[in-house]
């Protein structure tokens, strides 16, 4: 891993926003040049407010390679078993074999609020009661949800409602609550935006990186967001889930209704995992992700990864395995496709996963139009159709296909996982009317967690929720019995940081979760976990 410095972690992330409104005396004297443009004339074209929106895109899911990688693919893309490291970083003791590195899991945390809470803080400031400037908070509010979800999702209890608002301590929302304040917000962003979409307004376009300042783009995205956040409320709030689904639905502009209409945030450069994966060689396939793309004969394997360089073979690394060295699977495990090396893209959000949001949403006789068999068959086609992949009608014309057996590349049969071992399973592609519900949505949401790739943060919040897929449990683990085994990591534990700079809000913090800041502690949303088969 480069130019991680652990022993040089930036001062606490809450503290960003003291710092930067804390020297406002004699302001304009230490700031104001002749050559510069004064606030008025900044205002004119809105870059006061608008410079604060590229961080703010670009941090939810963080474009700089290293911050990425402490961000997203040492933790969500792990714990979903997309991606694995061939790297035994901290002796093989890491996130890995649940040996958790303290100094990795500050990370999702600090980045939310330093590129994301701080400047939407700022807009905030900037924009006041300014009607005239009111849509770029509603805008800002939306990036914050997409953002902060991802955050709470991770460790549970967020500071977000009272951000900014002290310097001393900062109370944390429960879940739940936080949860609450993201419908709001994301319902009162759209109710701003949609009158100005109504008269084509474009005042984003100078600052947008996805829709290039259409505001029905964003109004689509929150929309579609909503359904997200809605359908991880079913088994603990059920009818608010429900009700916030079918609102986010109703909407005049609706939900992603194409691929064209995805979250997708432009970067500077290509794709961080290409510089993770192809420079660093510090990522491959997983071996669930094998079993599944092979057993299903998926031709999105070819798109997603490229064969190991050494014996031109699609394998992957189990989780949590002894490995002593980078060169033992770094060249016979397959690496991140092609994609990553010519795109200059981040997905966020995407028309697919609409899709299975809604085939799920009408197995639970949710007021949608079309049934669940259509929208579960349109998402396996928008995904095909995304990647550049071919064969979709086929291929969800397979009846037999399951998760294929999975045999260690280098020989260690203690890493084989069998169909004797139980482990493997057995949902098949094709549609089945004649199917329960619980097969139903392991059906659906098998296919999600590929489509979903490589955002291994949200697939790892649906496995948590519904127990699907069916991944494979670690075989060293280094958790010291905090979690089980067969069992898997349920959240993320508060950081050090937090503890030495807001120390009496993370301590009530960790009773909103039952008293214990652990990795096998529950969020509010998970009531059902990987315990599958519970889900209605």
């Amino acid at each position: 891993m480069k130019n991680i410095i652990l022993n040089k972690l930036f001062a606490g992330s809450l503290m960003v926003f003291l710092l930067l409104s804390s020297c406002t005396e004699n302001f304009e004297e230490f700031n104001t040049k002749p050559y510069d443009a004064t606030e008025e004339q900044l205002a004119q074209d809105f870059k006061n407010v608008g410079g604060n929106f590229t961080p703010m895109q670009r941090g939810i899911m963080h474009w700089t390679h290293w911050k990425y990688q402490l961000q997203q693919n040492l933790n969500g893309d792990v714990y979903s078993q997309f991606l694995i490291p061939p790297t035994p970083f901290e002796g093989n003791i890491n996130n890995v074999s649940y040996g958790f590195v303290e100094g990795w899991n500050l990370w999702p945390w600090k980045l939310a609020f330093e590129d994301v809470m701080t400047p939407a803080l700022l807009v905030q400031n900037i924009t006041g009661e300014d009607e005239s400037t009111k849509h770029f908070n509603a805008w800002a509010n939306i990036l914050k949800v997409f953002a902060m979800h991802r955050v709470s999702d991770i460790y549970g209890p967020i500071v977000y409602s009272q951000f900014g608002q002290s310097d001393v301590s900062i109370p944390y929302d429960s879940q739940e609550e936080a949860y609450n304040l993201f419908f709001d917000d994301l319902k009162n962003a759209v109710d701003v935006l949609t009158p100005l979409a109504d008269a084509g307004n474009t005042s984003f376009s100078n600052f947008d990186l996805a829709y290039g300042g259409n505001m029905v783009g964003w109004i689509k995205a929150a929309n579609s967001l909503r359904l997200r956040l809605a359908m991880r409320l079913v088994l603990v709030n059920p009818s608010k889930a429900k009700s916030e689904f079918e609102a986010a639905l109703s909407h005049k502009y609706g939900v992603f209704a194409s691929n064209s209409d995805d979250f997708v945030v432009g970067l500077p450069e290509a794709h961080p995992i290409q510089t993770i994966g192809n420079s660093w060689l510090d990522t491959r396939m997983s071996a669930t992700m094998e079993s599944y793309l092979k057993g299903f004969a998926d031709p999105r394997m070819e798109k997603y990864f490229s064969p190991a360089a050494a014996s031109g073979e699609y394998k992957g690394i189990r989780q949590g395995i002894e490995i002593s060295s980078k060169s033992q699977y770094q060249d016979i495990a397959a690496s991140p496709g092609k994609w990553f090396e010519t795109n200059r893209a981040m997905k966020i959000m995407s028309y697919d996963e609409v899709c299975f949001l809604l085939a799920e949403a009408a197995l639970r006789g949710w007021s949608v139009s079309g049934d669940a068999k259509t929208h579960y068959e349109n998402g396996v086609k928008a995904s095909f159709g995304k990647w550049g992949a071919s064969g979709a009608e086929t291929y969800l014309e397979n009846a037999t296909g399951t998760a294929a057996e999975y045999v260690d590349p280098l020989g260690n049969t203690a890493n084989d996982v069998t169909a004797a071992s139980g482990i493997l399973s057995d949902i098949t592609i094709k549609w089945d009317a004649a199917a329960t519900n619980e097969v139903a949505l392991n059906r659906i949401i098998t296919q999600k967690w590929i489509a979903l790739f490589p955002d291994g943060q949200e697939a790892w919040s649906e496995f948590r929720r519904t127990g699907y897929p069916k991944l494979f449990p670690l075989v060293v683990n280094n958790s010291g019995g905090e979690i089980g085994a067969n069992e898997f990591v349920k959240r993320v534990k508060f950081s050090s940081e937090e503890y030495n700079t807001n120390r009496s809000e993370v301590d009530k913090a960790i009773n909103l979760i039952g008293g214990n800041d652990g990795h096998n502690v529950r969020l509010w949303w998970d009531v059902n976990g990987d315990e599958a088969g519970n889900n209605f």
